[in-house]
């Protein structure tokens, strides 16, 4: 008689990013505020692409302008990639702190974050376009960046623990790449090439596949060890 294989059931233990900030007194009388105007998770989950879209076409107007227009187009690529990572944070906590947690949140919570990692990123490299290498690393961050996730989540599946671990999750990465933003809206200043973006795209890349590495071997010891 053959016996069934074991299947292996999705973690119990809550998929979601240890965040300070969600301690923070602003961030809980916000998100009351809002759940008290009836704004939901999904419509700020989706509010962050919007964010993510006025980032990615600031960058890509970026290349071909004048450096200060060149300047002010960055500065406000950075606020929107803050005001993206606001979005998130106030989706989860609406969600769960605030009780509004729906059947679809999990769809809500996820897939917008995968259209932001890309719109920004690849946006990014299109801002040093004319650049050698510009493009190919906004392209191989933003690939490098949804494989992280993938991996998170196919720990998931496994009924492993999704790792959050970096050293380049997605708040390190949009940490990065502000840094890297402000620091090219300087070179925009002084009339210099967008090196720092290039850079930090580079930095962003080589970061996701040890973030990506690191998730794999937590995963598979984890899933060893069940």
């Amino acid at each position: 008689m053959t016996m069934p294989l074991p299947t292996l059931e999705p973690s119990a233990l809550p998929a979601r990013r240890a965040l300070a900030t969600r301690n923070a007194g602003w961030a809980k009388a916000l998100a009351r505020r809002l759940a008290r105007a009836s704004i939901r998770p999904n419509a700020v989950s989706v509010a962050s692409v919007v964010f993510a879209v006025c980032a990615g076409c600031a960058y890509c107007l970026a290349a071909d302008v004048d450096d200060r227009a060149r300047m002010m187009l960055l500065l406000l690529a950075a606020a929107s990639i803050q005001l993206r990572l606001l979005c998130n944070l106030l989706d989860g906590m609406l969600a769960v702190e605030e009780g509004l947690k729906s059947k679809t949140g999990d769809i809500y919570n996820d897939l917008p974050d995968r259209i932001a990692d890309i719109v920004i990123l690849v946006g990014a490299g299109c801002s040093v376009r004319n650049l050698p290498l510009g493009m190919l690393l906004g392209w191989a961050a933003a690939v490098m960046a949804i494989f992280t996730a993938y991996v998170r989540l196919l720990g998931g599946s496994l009924g492993a623990t999704q790792p959050f671990i970096g050293p380049m999750a997605k708040q390190h990465r949009m940490f990065a790449l502000t840094i890297a933003t402000l620091l090219s809206a300087v070179e925009a200043v002084l009339g210099l090439p967008l090196r720092a973006m290039r850079i930090g795209l580079a930095i962003i890349a080589a970061g996701s596949f040890v973030t990506a590495w690191r998730r794999t071997r937590r995963i598979v010891s984890e899933v060893n060890a069940q």
